[in-house]
């Protein structure tokens, strides 16, 4: 018998002399996705790589107005604030989430979860229109607030960076629980129960036992969220209201309303490239399987 895969004998191919190794049965499998994927993905991708620097004019021009062009400078500032303010905000509520769901009862468990989930089952598009009826002049939140008294007149609360941000932390939150819960679920009870025992009382027990293991999946969350709001369109388009222009939007206006291909494509290659580039450090730095509950 042998004894190890190397010494496998080739399997032959029918009605052929040829012979081929047994495991090139399972990478045959894998030659029609990875041709779906390169016709699908890789080739646009080259193609946009391609018009950035050959549209007006073939070179790198389009790339220097990354450093002389104030307006696109000022659209990649207001994209880089409001993706790390929602970031940070998603991440302050949905560790809170995560951290009743994972202390929580099996059965308690499946109901914050389904309530986690359930805005996922919801077009973003009725999102934001909802959030739009809300925080409008004469929405909900300032009728509320003009009836209680607390304000004398409407507060600007939408089609503005803070309708934004409000928008887009309702849409991030499920993203950053699951990540997070993923790595909580890995934590022994026991262990919060012995930093008890010690002595430590409850926010200690937290504090310096329960945060430093949960890290890795705050990372993950921290990124996750990241990388998914570089790319939002129709939130910022809807409750921004053309006043305030994050990236997506703004590649939008160049290439099909000013036909500027060259530099919708330029700006695009650049938020490609900076996805890739943050989830290349972060493979690196964690281990993905157990950030998202493969395994430990």
């Amino acid at each position: 018998m042998p004894r190890d895969a190397a010494a496998l004998p080739a399997a032959p191919v029918a009605g052929h002399g040829l012979a081929l190794p047994r495991e090139a049965g399972w990478w045959l499998l894998l030659v029609p996705a990875f041709l779906l994927m390169t016709v699908l993905y890789l080739a646009p991708i080259l193609q946009v790589l391609a018009i950035s620097v050959t549209e007006p004019a073939p070179g790198l021009g389009n790339y220097e107005r990354l450093l002389t062009h104030p307006g696109l400078q000022r659209v990649i500032v207001t994209t880089l604030r409001i993706c790390l303010v929602t970031t940070i905000l998603s991440l302050l509520l949905g560790y809170a989430l995560s951290y009743v769901i994972a202390l929580a009862s099996p059965r308690a468990q499946r109901w914050w979860l389904l309530g986690v989930l359930l805005p996922l089952w919801i077009s973003v598009l009725v999102r934001a229109f909802a959030w739009v009826t809300l925080l409008r002049r004469q929405g909900l939140v300032n009728e509320g607030l003009l009836g209680l008294g607390l304000i004398d007149r409407p507060l600007p609360l939408v089609w503005n960076e803070f309708g934004i941000v409000v928008g887009m932390v309702h849409y991030m939150v499920p993203y950053a629980v699951l990540p997070m819960l993923a790595a909580m679920r890995e934590i022994d009870p026991r262990l919060l129960a012995a930093a008890r025992g010690l002595g430590a009382s409850r926010g200690t027990a937290f504090r310096r036992v329960f945060l430093p293991l949960s890290a890795p999946g705050l990372v993950a969350a921290g990124v996750l969220v990241f990388i998914v709001t570089l790319g939002f369109y129709i939130t910022p388009a809807i409750l921004g209201g053309g006043k305030t222009l994050m990236a997506a939007e703004w590649i939008k206006l160049q290439i099909l309303d000013l036909v500027r291909w060259g530099m919708g494509a330029m700006l695009a290659t650049m938020l490609v490239v900076t996805i890739l580039t943050l989830l290349g450090i972060f493979s690196r730095i964690l281990d993905l399987r157990r950030v998202f509950g493969g395994g430990r």
